[in-house]
């Protein structure tokens, strides 16, 4: 079953460049390790330092490949380091529709 997970925070503005740093690595990872179970991306908004991520996994394990990746734990423990101006908020979503397929 399908799992949906949708996190947003505010870095604070001397961190955002770090922070958009490790996404990239992460990024990059997940680009390579061609995960066929995982979509994950991630936005930043207007302000250039409130961040959302949204990850799709095909199934729990999916999401473990992730929570596993060497780049995502280096990039989680230097954003909670950071101390964001707002923390990680997670919030679980339900598909309605896309305009592709995800898997």
């Amino acid at each position: 079953m399908m799992k949906i997970i949708k996190v947003t925070y505010t870095a604070r503005a001397e961190y955002v460049e770090t922070n958009k740093a490790n996404i990239g690595a992460v990024m990059n990872d997940l680009q390579q390790l061609n995960h066929p179970g995982i979509n994950y991306n991630c936005c930043v908004g207007a302000d250039d330092k409130t961040f959302t991520h949204t990850a799709f996994f095909m199934a729990d394990e999916d999401q473990k490949v992730l929570l596993e990746l060497p780049s995502f734990k280096y990039f989680s423990e230097q954003l909670k380091a950071s101390i964001p101006e707002a923390a990680p908020k997670q919030e679980l979503l339900a598909l309605v529709g896309s305009s592709r397929n995800i898997f």
